[in-house]
């Protein structure tokens, strides 16, 4: 059994992500959204406490065999999976392209934080794209060559990263959308890829419920 705590849908990228990939293996789970950025002292900290012991979300709760185990982190939820549902395929099959997704993934968890910190994540409306920095720049160039070598390496497979749905897609989703949000321009190679992304189902269902979040004004 599986529960998965989030955090705002329409700002919650590290939420994303894993919500992708447990939505990929078909398994049933429970949801509990926790409201970011409450103006009361401490009560999304308070809340978050409750569940993670590392004060953030995202976090799996995993019960299996007798035992109740914790994963915070969003690649460490997403490797948890993969190890646990091989047959949903969340890495590549060939140990080589397997490598390359994993280190683009690995790039993603990492790195970019100019790119977040000026495009940051508000899935469910549009806003115009601001006056960019040099490493936002550069930063919005490597996302974006290396989808576009990814796709031209792999994509035929499946039109995703590298052929079928895998965690490095779960990993790039939330950058699909802040480049929605923000008109940013793109290959028609990316702008193919971006569409199959929203066309997910499961990404289909996080933005009705972040668009519910910005009706409801809680975002």
């Amino acid at each position: 059994m599986y529960t998965l705590i989030v955090g705002t849908k329409d700002w919650s990228s590290w939420s994303l992500r894993p919500y992708l990939a447990l939505s990929a293996t078909g398994q049933p789970f429970q949801e509990v959204v926790i409201r970011l950025r409450q103006s009361e002292d401490n009560a999304t900290q308070t809340a978050i406490r409750k569940y993670s012991p590392a004060g953030r979300v995202p976090v799996l709760k995993i019960e299996a065999g007798g035992k109740t185990v914790t994963v915070w982190d969003s690649l460490a939820i997403c490797e948890s999976l993969a190890e646990r549902h091989p047959e949903a395929g969340l890495w590549p099959d060939d140990w080589a392209a397997r490598a390359e997704a994993r280190a683009l993934a690995a790039e993603m968890h990492s790195g970019f934080p100019d790119l977040r910190d000026q495009l940051t994540m508000d899935f469910a409306r549009k806003r115009p794209l601001p006056a960019l920095g040099p490493k936002t720049e550069e930063q919005i160039a490597r996302v974006l060559s290396s989808w576009d070598d990814a796709l031209a390496a792999h994509g035929a497979g499946g039109g995703f990263l590298f052929g079928r749905f895998s965690i490095a897609d779960c990993m790039y989703a939330p950058v699909v959308s802040r480049f929605a949000t923000y008109g940013v321009p793109t290959s028609k190679a990316v702008a193919d890829y971006m569409a199959r992304i929203w066309a997910l189902p499961a990404m289909q269902a996080w933005g009705k419920a972040a668009q519910q979040e910005v009706d409801d004004g809680v975002a």
